[in-house]
């Protein structure tokens, strides 16, 4: 591994941003050295590298249209690009694994694990399972790819009640079979089945969560809706919330020390898609703790400038939901800070155009704009 020093830039470490170096070598963060490759960060930002522990972005990669796939290798290349140009330096793609056909398939959980081993890659991508509850005839194998050490953050869904709902309309259904490469009325005969087995789902939800505590497998819980459903998920041992849909049911999570996840692009569109609650209000109240791309890369590197803007958070507080907070969520010790021993994962960004000049993952350049290119000695 290479010796580099990104020097003279304005550096966020130990929560402060102040002008500084920052050496790497060995993959890690250590002490400028001597011939070190230097990269001239003046007037630039040189922030700790983004953690991502939810984005399906990916998807689009895959399936950009309804039953219309790509190779998954070929789509991970591109998802790659993305990704790094975007400063994120470790991804946890959210693959739902439901009883759907499709692009949320068994099948295609298989191709996306078989594509994530083909080759190494140089943003650090993980899997984060979205277990479907109902997916009963699954779960041995995903019990199987997590005891394999194939699953790094395992999330609990359910979306049979809202898919029956939207089934009830000729229009939403037609969105769900046409992802599922299915006729509609096929389409609802299956989840109707499917639904049928309700009474088997807890137990199969504690199977999951036990497995996960015995290896020490990070846990969220999707979509809470009520106070009653986190506490729910908390006692299988679930201490992360994902997307909490009142505000109340966020205070209450974070009051149990729980992270609080929620979408970027809630942030960079002004509010929720779906008229919860807003991702930048409950940041600032401090009940968000941690950002996510959710389903679009680039709000990810956007959201902390914006947040910063609206004056009630600095950008190292806000920077810290992007980094320090979602690498503490999902149990990775290494990484979110700028830190002597830690993993050498940096973004440098223009301030003025908030964009990446440039990316380092483990002390080496991954992403490099054309000024950041000039700017490598």
């Amino acid at each position: 591994m290479s010796n580099f020093c990104v020097a003279g830039g304005t550096v966020l470490r130990h929560g402060v941003l102040a002008p500084g170096d920052v050496g790497m070598a060995g993959g890690v963060f250590a002490e400028p050295a001597t011939g070190a490759r230097r990269f001239d960060a003046s007037g630039l930002l040189v922030l700790p590298g983004i953690v991502d522990i939810h984005g399906d972005g990916f998807e689009r990669q895959m399936q950009p249209r309804p039953n219309v796939p790509f190779d998954p290798v070929f789509a991970l290349v591109e998802t790659e690009r993305q990704l790094l140009g975007c400063g994120i330096t470790t991804a946890f793609h959210s693959v739902t694994l439901s009883w759907e056909p499709g692009l949320r398939s068994i099948e295609a959980w298989r191709a996306l694990l078989k594509a994530m081993a083909a080759r190494p890659w140089v943003c650090d991508m993980k899997v984060h399972l979205r277990w479907e509850a109902f997916n009963l005839e699954a779960l041995d194998e995903a019990v199987a790819d997590i005891e394999a050490g194939r699953v790094h953050l395992l999330a609990f869904n359910d979306h049979m009640a809202s898919i029956l709902k939207k089934l009830e309309s000729p229009f939403e259904g037609a969105k769900y079979a046409g992802r599922a490469g299915m006729k509609l009325p096929a389409f609802q005969a299956l989840a109707e089945n499917v639904a049928g087995r309700a009474d088997e789902v807890p137990e199969a939800l504690d199977r999951l969560a036990a497995l996960c505590r015995a290896h020490n497998l990070p846990m969220a819980s999707h979509d809470d809706e009520s106070i009653e459903m986190r506490q729910e998920f908390q006692a299988r041992g679930a201490g992360i919330s994902e997307f909490p849909v009142t505000g109340p049911v966020g205070e209450y999570a974070r009051s149990l020390g729980n992270a609080i996840v929620m979408g970027s692009p809630n942030v960079v569109r002004g509010g929720s898609h779906l008229g919860w609650m807003s991702a930048a209000e409950s940041a600032e109240r401090g009940i968000c703790s941690v950002l996510v791309s959710d389903y679009y890369y680039p709000c990810l590197l956007a959201a902390p400038f914006m947040l910063a803007d609206r004056g009630k958070l600095n950008l190292a507080q806000a920077w810290a939901l992007v980094s320090a907070n979602p690498a503490a969520a999902a149990l990775l010790t290494d990484r979110g800070v700028i830190a002597d021993g830690k993993r050498a994962d940096v973004v440098v960004v223009d301030p003025a155009t908030r964009d990446s000049v440039a990316v380092f993952v483990r002390g080496e350049p991954a992403y490099l704009s054309a000024e950041g290119a000039r700017r490598l000695a």
